[in-house]
């Protein structure tokens, strides 16, 4: 089974949600984007932001991490069908990357994958080529990031 089968190009989905607490935003950005309007609530009020929020980052970390969850649980659901899963490799990369709006402490992002297209890589026989939409919203409904992602898949009959 392929990708492209499971997810028609157009076809949303859902991969999760994650709730932004002040402590993940400070731990996050203290390890990996030590700015002051993520580190440090008070000293973030003078910033154009107006208020603690989350590095770009770390909405892009929480995507993954919602999509990882989310194609496990996919996976084990093929097999208990008796289907064969496709098999994902590594992202070769992504484009139009869009920090659309601040995430503050206590939003929750809903992330979702929209399907867009499916091509064999004619450089890497056995390789199929997914491009995808990624994107989080609040739980108001506005959109907080958008991008386009690739993911790598190996075609094959048989589960690994």
């Amino acid at each position: 089974m392929k990708m492209i089968e499971l997810y028609p190009a157009g076809h949303k989905v859902e991969t999760g949600s994650r709730l932004f607490t002040a402590e993940d935003i400070i731990r996050f950005a203290e390890k990996f984007d030590p700015q002051p309007f993520h580190t440090d609530a008070d000293a973030a009020k003078s910033y154009v932001f107006g208020a603690l929020c989350a590095s770009g980052w770390h909405t892009c970390a929480g995507w993954m991490r919602c999509f990882i969850d989310f194609w496990g649980a996919e996976f084990e659901r093929l097999k208990a069908e008796g289907l064969v899963p496709p098999r994902l490799g590594p992202s070769p990369g992504f484009e139009e990357l869009q920090w659309l709006k601040p995430v503050f402490a206590g939003d929750t992002i809903t992330y979702s994958l929209t399907s867009l297209e499916s091509r064999p890589l004619a450089s890497r026989p056995g390789l199929i080529l997914n491009t995808g939409l990624g994107e989080g919203v609040n739980q108001k409904g506005e959109p907080v990031l958008r991008f386009k992602t690739k993911i790598l898949e190996f075609v094959t009959e048989t589960v690994p």
